[in-house]
């Protein structure tokens, strides 16, 4: 029997984490010089993590090392069972060297285990929905290589678009180009960006505020989406609750009033890169 591994970088909201049974990777962030892992909404002040960078606050984000990987594999190893673990995208850290080395350590002292693992190719809500649809088939009972199968075959299919109120942090955390930084903001327009088909931001295109980019991201979700009957939708704000439930309100009004979306926080891994007043959609979609 295999544990089923997401991180929190994938943002999947504590409460369906806990539904499903998974078990879940803490990415570390420091504001102030004081490290936390993020813990998926649980006891999460998003408030104050905001007001902080608003205020002059520094948050950062860290790699995790292979001392941090072998203390979440190996108990399970250790207890006879096996892991399967769909984790964010490879092209936005370096941690995923740390974590090879730490399974070839696990291999070694548990030859009769297995660690296997697959990318989502996207981070943040794009991920999550990613996990949650392979955390279903994991609770029902499927196999490892089937979850990898369905992520192979369908990551392609789950696509996030965020509008970023100041492209600064993306600048800062090395997520955005020089030239990209500064055009946004010599011409004070809000980019809207996606991640592209091998799990990289890129530029999507560009809004002139706010409003009008919550109007193209609903619209980029009704040409673009795909079965949105049969699959949620997730609205994530780093402290932008308003403009999210805008967002919710034209999709319901526009598509479909019985359209399940959630709407949730971005946590402050994701919203170190990103900022305060980002919003980001994630959902069911022809392509990325």
């Amino acid at each position: 029997m295999s544990k089923f591994f997401c991180d929190s970088n994938s943002e999947l909201w504590y409460t369906k984490a806990d539904e499903l049974g998974l078990k879940v990777i803490g990415m570390p962030y420091t504001l102030d010089d004081i490290e936390k892992d993020y813990d998926l909404g649980r006891n999460t002040d998003f408030d104050y993590f905001y007001n902080r960078i608003k205020k002059g606050g520094i948050a950062k984000t860290q790699a995790l090392n292979v001392q941090n990987y072998l203390d979440y594999f190996e108990p399970v190893l250790k207890n006879g069972d096996d892991i399967i673990y769909v984790h964010f995208s490879n092209q936005m850290s370096g941690t995923f060297e740390y974590m090879k080395q730490a399974i070839a350590i696990l291999k070694e002292k548990y030859p009769e285990r297995t660690i296997k693992y697959v990318d989502t190719l996207l981070i943040s809500v794009g991920e999550a929905l990613e996990v949650y649809e392979a955390g279903k088939m994991w609770k029902n009972g499927a196999t490892d290589d089937e979850i990898i199968k369905f992520i192979e075959d369908y990551r392609q299919n789950y696509a996030v678009y965020f509008l970023v109120d100041d492209l600064g942090h993306l600048k800062r955390g090395g997520r955005l180009s020089a030239s990209s930084f500064i055009v946004g903001t010599v011409l004070n327009i809000k980019p809207i960006l996606k991640m592209d088909e091998i799990g990289k931001i890129v530029k999507h295109g560009v809004a002139s505020g706010k409003k009008k980019g919550i109007k193209e991201l609903a619209n980029i979700v009704k040409n673009t989406g795909l079965e949105l009957d049969k699959h949620p939708i997730i609205i994530a704000h780093a402290q932008a609750e308003e403009l999210a439930n805008e967002l919710k309100k034209i999709l319901l009004e526009e598509i479909d009033k019985n359209l399940d979306i959630w709407v949730q926080p971005i946590g402050p891994t994701v919203g170190t890169h990103c900022g305060p007043g980002s919003i980001g959609v994630t959902f069911y979609a022809k392509h990325r």
